[in-house]
């Protein structure tokens, strides 16, 4: 188990298909760094096109389809003071009378202060003159190769992950995907330095940044869908559209979990589920929308007792 470090000077726009650039062990912690959803770096130079340009893939030695790629996010580092948005909500999230108020979309900049915790809008509007949002980092966009030898577009999202947009996927929180190619080809990009839930004006707070993650193979722990473990509930994303697809996915796959690791059958599954489960609207914008299942570790403590 060996700590590296990784600075891209090639992204890639699609997940799947391409080279490693990295090999390391199952239990190995690397730090890279990350260009924002345009391709800028820490410098605010452009050194990828968008969409959503990603560091890697990292090949995983061991990993074989069927397997799970565990991916523990130790720290998200933002490395610019800069970010930046789209300044109007999504048309596809508000009625249709409403766009026609909306002026044509533009991208507004942001001022990133990572010692007191806030960012601000560089040039607010006069009634948000003294207003300001937490910092709290999360990957936008991430996963592994997919199967069939497809190369998707980091535009969106599957299976093997991609750009969920999920604010759950923070410092702190264990991500899993189900490999499909031998060495799983892990890649990752795309940090919001804050987002709202749903991802509404088709942006976080885009920015670049250094993350810190450890990869392990779990091997024969076959999944279906992206999984993720904090201190206080486990979840599963779902990533399709409509969006009652992808929550169909997230339950589907919250439901298989609780029979494989809990001891429970569908009935008794369904009970637990039936009150303790709780849904996020990841992403409504992105090509697949993404809702998270999510579960409280509390619901799980005295199950077979």
């Amino acid at each position: 188990m060996t700590l590296q470090r990784f600075t891209p000077t090639l992204l890639h726009n699609t997940i799947g298909g391409h080279a490693p650039v990295m090999t390391v062990a199952s239990g190995d912690t690397i730090v890279a760094a990350t260009a924002d959803a345009h391709g800028f770096d820490h410098l605010g130079q452009q050194i990828a096109t968008r969409p959503n340009p990603m560091t890697g893939p990292f090949l995983v030695t061991g990993a074989e389809p069927g397997d799970t790629l565990l991916v523990a996010i130790r720290d998200i580092r933002m490395t610019r003071a800069t970010g930046w948005t789209f300044d109007v909500l999504s048309a596809n999230v508000v009625d249709p009378r409403a766009v026609r108020r909306f002026p044509d979309h533009r991208i507004v900049n942001w001022i990133i202060d990572a010692a007191a915790g806030r960012a601000r809008l560089a040039d607010p509007p006069p009634a948000l003159a003294a207003w300001s949002v937490p910092v709290e980092p999360m990957i936008g966009c991430f996963g592994v190769a997919p199967d069939l030898g497809q190369a998707i577009s980091t535009a969106t999202s599957g299976r093997y992950g991609g750009n969920m947009d999920y604010r759950g996927f923070r410092a702190g929180v264990e991500a899993m995907f189900p490999v499909s190619v031998p060495g799983a080809l892990f890649f990752l990009g795309d940090v919001h330095a804050q987002q709202s839930d749903g991802e509404i004006v088709g942006t976080g707070i885009e920015t670049a940044a250094e993350v810190t993650f450890t990869l392990r193979v779990l091997k024969g722990r076959k999944i279906g869908w992206p999984r993720g473990m904090n201190e206080r509930e486990i979840f599963t994303i779902g990533n399709a559209r409509p969006l009652d697809q992808a929550l169909q996915h997230a339950t589907t796959e919250m439901l298989d979990w609780l029979m494989a690791d809990f001891g429970l059958d569908e009935v008794s599954a369904s009970h637990v589920m039936g009150q303790w489960v709780r849904y996020d609207v990841a992403n409504v914008f992105n090509p697949a929308y993404s809702v998270a299942c999510r579960m409280p570790r509390e619901a799980l403590s005295k199950l077979g007792q």
